[in-house]
């Protein structure tokens, strides 16, 4: 039995029912979170979702939310210790403050060492553990345990297709999309910037999709209006609009 079969996610004070493809998601995004990738060892990927969970308490960042411009609010981050202060930087204005994220302070942590790879690889983790967080806390249950990291090195892999142009950081484009990364996209001629982001880290996109296909719709029928689950596609985008604007999600 594999990990990610075995690990085994309380629901029981839900009070409601959960998909059993909801479920899987929840165990392979963790075991994800857990994986070493292309620029990160599984125990610094962990170490990065733990330390994201931890700034919801940083006082830093309380004050930083209420401040009228983020650098009103000075001090250091209330931080586990596990990751460098750059990277603490990185992770706590990405999880409590992304909507006023900046070219300039991208740039202030490029100019600090972190490489391009490495700064969408932990997007990635930040991102997917918040989701997997919010998922929790609406249903009234205990965030997920973040399992033990598996062992293993980073690969370094850069995809050759990844380009620079109007973003912060390269991407690969639906037609650059080929070789290695011919099944990135699921062969759509068309995908949201928003997945694209990612796409410098190919793992970190298969993840995403993985998350959407059972938190929203498959990448494929996003642009479909007339693909709908329980609620119809209205009431759907009126939440994901909703929930966005709470988020100050860029889009």
């Amino acid at each position: 039995m594999s990990r990610e079969a075995a690990l085994t996610l309380d629901y029981s004070t839900a009070g409601v029912a959960v998909r059993e493809d909801l479920r899987d998601a929840h165990r392979y995004l963790l075991e994800h979170i857990a994986t070493p990738g292309a620029w990160w060892t599984g125990g610094q990927r962990v170490a990065i979702a733990a330390e994201a969970r931890h700034s919801l308490s940083c006082d830093l960042c309380r004050r930083r939310k209420a401040a009228l411009a983020p650098s009103h609010a000075t001090g250091e981050h209330d931080s586990l210790g596990a990751v460098s202060v750059t990277l603490v930087e990185a992770i706590h204005r990405i999880r409590t403050d992304p909507g006023r994220l900046s070219r300039s302070w991208f740039d202030r942590i490029a100019a600090a060492g972190v490489t391009d790879g490495e700064y969408v690889e932990l997007v990635g983790v930040v991102t997917l553990a918040a989701g997997l967080d919010f998922f929790a806390r609406a249903l009234g249950i205990a965030p997920f345990t973040l399992p033990e990291p598996r062992a293993g090195a980073a690969s370094h892999y850069r995809p050759p297709a990844a380009k620079a142009g109007t973003a912060w950081v390269p991407m690969i484009a639906c037609e650059d999309a080929t070789g290695a990364e011919a099944d990135l996209y699921e062969g759509l001629p068309f995908v949201p910037n928003i997945v694209r982001a990612l796409s410098l880290v190919p793992s970190e996109v298969k993840a995403l999709q993985r998350s959407s296909a059972a938190h929203y719709f498959p990448v494929k029928d996003i642009i479909d209006p007339t693909v709908r689950r329980t609620l119809d596609r209205m009431q759907i985008e009126l939440i994901a609009a909703r929930v966005s604007a709470l988020n100050q999600c860029f889009y």
